[in-house]
């Protein structure tokens, strides 16, 4: 599933600013502006984290910042809800696995 450049009633998508950002170690592009969990559906990407107790994927449930299941780790911050985060040029952003709890002395579980 791609992005949607055109749209039947809301015409072309406008010009916007494409960014990288960094997933799991992988470059990838996104624009400017659109969330996290957009820019990683546009590429495919669509489990964002793995529960705790059984290690399911979860990916966007909800859309607009009311559940959890979209949280990932941005930027060293673990339970960011990515349906709601837009990403910036050079965003470092990592599959969150289980809680997403600090470490003691900075970082994440997953580092």
């Amino acid at each position: 599933m791609g992005r949607v450049e055109h749209h039947i009633i809301l015409g072309d998508a406008p010009e916007r600013k494409k960014v990288t950002i960094f997933v799991d170690g992988d470059p990838l592009e996104a624009y400017e502006g659109e969330v996290i969990a957009a820019a990683l559906w546009a590429h495919g990407k669509k489990t964002l984290r793995y529960t705790k107790k059984d290690n399911r994927p979860r990916g966007i449930y909800c859309g607009i910042g009311r559940c959890t299941d979209c949280v990932m780790i941005v930027d060293g911050v673990p339970n960011v809800r990515t349906c709601v985060t837009p990403v910036r040029d050079g965003m470092v952003i990592q599959t969150q696995k289980g809680l997403g709890q600090w470490k003691e002395g900075g970082g994440s579980e997953n580092d």
